[in-house]
C-alpha cells in the first residue's frame, strides 16, 4: 500500500490544551510520520504521512484531540511528497 500525505488545519480550542504533544503521541502510536505546530491565529497545523487506512485513524483522532481540546473543524488537503519525513515532531 502506498503512503498518503495530508496537510491538516485544526480549529477550535486547540492551543494551551496539550494538543501538539498529544498529537505527537497519537502519531507515534499509529506509526504516522510528520509534524505538528501552533499557528499565530490559534489554529494547529499538521503534516502527516502513513498508509491511507492509518491516516484515516489519525484524522479521526485529530477531530477529537485530547480531552481538554474542543475541536470545531479539521481542514484536510492532500499534500505533495516534497520533503522526507522521519518520525513525528512538534514544531515551534
Amino acid at each position: 500500500m502506498s503512503p498518503r500525505r495530508v496537510h491538516l488545519r485544526i480549529t477550535g480550542l486547540v492551543q494551551g490544551v496539550s494538543y501538539r504533544a498529544s498529537t505527537r503521541d497519537a502519531a507515534l502510536e499509529l506509526g504516522v510520520r510528520g509534524w505538528v505546530r501552533n499557528l499565530s491565529n490559534g489554529d494547529v497545523e499538521a503534516l502527516a504521512e502513513a498508509d491511507a487506512q492509518i491516516i484515516e485513524h489519525f484524522i479521526t483522532w485529530c477531530r477529537r484531540g485530547p480531552e481538554e481540546a474542543r475541536v470545531t473543524g479539521v481542514q484536510i488537503d492532500e499534500a505533495a511528497t516534497t520533503e522526507a519525513l522521519n518520525g513525528f515532531e512538534v514544531r515551534r
